[in-house]
């Protein structure tokens, strides 16, 4: 069945696969991100793009209007935007550590918040959140990135419970290592925080680590993901959280039944 759809940060790695994928399905579909000329392909493909900074509550009410002027609903919400900071927590402002928090909680909020009241009127609709293994595990250097995912993981279980009378599904996707360029903008920042700190070598280490699983493009294509989320529109009836993409499953297994002195040591080993 022809769905409208609307994905957050669009303009690369995972949202723009999703967004390609799901129009070749035949929905209809609204890429959003600040970078409105890097889904120039989604609009040759046949989808829409909009500029939309979701921390921006007027872009974010003017792109749902638009969307529900030319559609007269909104079907799917994909709340893909987001980013990472890394780097120690000694070392990372507290103003990039709340940028953090506005974009991947606040800013993910913002767009929910307004597409909502039109999902509660036709009494349908669903809400997946892109989140992360890393809403369940850890690694150093990521502590805000981490919060930001583990608050998601309870934000939308309580979203869940609350929008159930209504008929609207609210589904988190946890990835795990992914080929996108999510590796390639989170290590230079972290090792520049680092510099001159205690936190150096570390900071180092976990780079070089990063750069070594992204060069060797060891880690799971996009589709992996875009096929979850293309079988979540489908179900009528879809779980609650799915995980897929490289060490994703093994390192929550590792976590929940060995315990956090056991996967303290298994990430620490890769740090070195």
């Amino acid at each position: 069945m022809k769905q409208t759809i609307l994905i957050t940060g669009a303009s690369s790695g995972l949202g723009k696969d999703f967004a390609l994928q799901l129009i070749k399905e035949g929905h209809t579909v609204y890429g959003a991100a600040r970078r409105v000329e890097k889904m120039e392909d989604i609009v040759q493909a046949g989808g829409h793009a909009i500029e939309m900074d979701i921390t921006n509550k007027d872009q974010v009410k003017r792109a749902v209007d638009q969307i529900i002027t030319e559609q007269g609903q909104i079907d799917v919400l994909v709340n893909n935007a987001g980013y990472a900071v890394y780097g120690a927590v000694e070392t990372v402002s507290i103003e990039d550590a709340k940028s953090q928090f506005d974009v991947n909680i606040f800013g993910l909020a913002n767009i929910t918040k307004e597409v909502l009241p039109y999902m509660r009127n036709n009494k349908s609709g669903k809400i997946i959140n892109i989140s992360s293994m890393g809403g369940k595990v850890y690694t150093p250097m990521g502590a805000w990135y981490h919060a930001t995912k583990h608050a998601l993981e309870g934000w939308s279980d309580c979203l869940r419970l609350e929008l159930k009378p209504f008929n609207i599904d609210v589904v988190v996707i946890q990835p795990g290592g992914i080929n996108t360029e999510f590796g390639d903008v989170l290590y230079q920042p972290m090792v520049d925080r680092s510099k001159g700190t205690a936190y150096e070598e570390m900071a180092l280490s976990l780079a070089n680590a990063t750069k070594e699983m992204y060069g060797k493009r060891t880690l799971s294509p996009p589709s992996v993901i875009t096929n979850l989320i293309s079988k979540v529109i489908r179900s009528n009836k879809p779980k609650t959280r799915y995980v897929a993409g490289k060490f994703a499953k093994p390192m929550i297994f590792i976590r929940k039944y060995f315990g956090d002195r056991l996967f303290d040591k298994v990430i620490m080993s890769q740090v070195k």
